[in-house]
């Protein structure tokens, strides 16, 4: 994995099924690394100074004419406004943008269980560090997780390969707040039933 050490910024560890946020400045580069390479991030973003204005997987998809998020996708908001753009990604360009976040009732609807852990809890309790309640939680993007779909337009998760070490970049457009959770999913093959621990790295600009 490239990575320049000389405008390291934050180089952190988020351990299994924990949330992570921070506000990312104009300019700045974040990387999300899939460590054990069996591990879906779920993540969303918003303008730091306005985060009424947040990531819009609609427009995302109509502007890009594609479903899935590569390199060269831009992160647009609900204003049309460009939070990342990927500059970089090792994955394939076959992020998720449908799928969305595990939750209880979610959960529950699909396999018949009862969870504590969730994404949508996970996002709830990062955003409440920034003063934002769960309203604020859309449909997000899984890094890391591929849904193919049919001709018949059936989706479903394709576990894939493990792909250890892979990872994304994404370059600010403006000051954006970023919110990940590292997903603790253990009833579909996102994670490989084995949440594992991510690496997230903040790089200054060039």
């Amino acid at each position: 994995m490239n990575a320049s050490t000389d405008n390291v910024l934050v180089d952190e560890i988020v351990p299994a099924r924990q949330p992570w946020g921070r506000v990312i400045k104009r300019g700045q580069i974040l990387r999300v690394v899939n460590l054990e390479g069996e591990q879906a991030v779920d993540f969303l973003c918003y303008d730091a100074h306005n985060p009424a204005d947040r990531y819009s997987s609609m427009n995302t998809i109509k502007v890009q004419g594609n479903l899935y998020v590569g390199e060269g996708t831009v992160l647009y908001s609900d204003f049309g406004n460009a939070l990342f753009t990927v500059v970089a990604d090792t994955f394939g360009g076959r992020h998720d943008t449908i799928y969305g976040c595990c939750s209880r009732p979610n959960n529950r609807l699909r396999y018949g269980v009862e969870t504590t852990e969730t994404c949508y809890d996970n996002f709830t309790a990062i955003l409440a560090k920034f003063d934002l309640d769960p309203r604020y939680i859309v449909s997000n993007v899984n890094f890391f997780m591929i849904v193919p779909i049919d001709d018949a337009g059936k989706a479903g998760i394709d576990p894939g390969a493990p792909q250890r070490g892979r990872y994304v970049d994404l370059r600010a457009e403006r000051d954006v707040l970023a919110v990940l959770s590292n997903c603790p999913q253990m009833h579909n093959a996102c994670n490989g039933y084995n949440p594992t621990p991510i690496r997230v790295i903040v790089r200054a600009g060039p």
